[in-house]
């Protein structure tokens, strides 16, 4: 994938707040971000800069997950794996969220 300088900015500026920036083997196409327990997939936008791909993910064994509502609570699950949406989970997911939402406006 080729990025162009302002992709580039905002991938340095996610890096300054803590951000990785990773690759999901199946994605091959998106740009991956993580922070903690969080990551989501970005895609290019038309503006020269980046649109989250989906939802932000909690993540397990390193791979996104989806978040579910069952008969028995909430729940991150992922190939037969669940992980409990716990309230603190899914603050922790909101905030990488609000803060990702922030980071990748084009700076003006």
């Amino acid at each position: 994938m080729e990025l162009n300088a302002q992709q580039i900015s905002v991938l340095d500026r996610l890096r300054t707040h803590g951000m990785d920036i990773v690759a999901f083997p199946m994605y091959e196409s998106l740009v991956g971000v993580k922070k903690g327990n969080c990551a989501v997939l970005l895609a290019p936008s038309e503006g020269g800069s980046f649109r989250m791909y989906g939802q932000p993910s909690y993540l397990l064994d390193g791979q996104l997950s989806a978040h579910t509502i069952q008969s028995d609570g909430q729940w991150f699950v992922r190939k037969g794996e669940k992980l409990e949406a716990t309230s603190e989970r899914r603050k922790e997911l909101d905030n990488f969220a609000a803060e990702l939402a922030e980071l990748i406006l084009p700076v003006v």
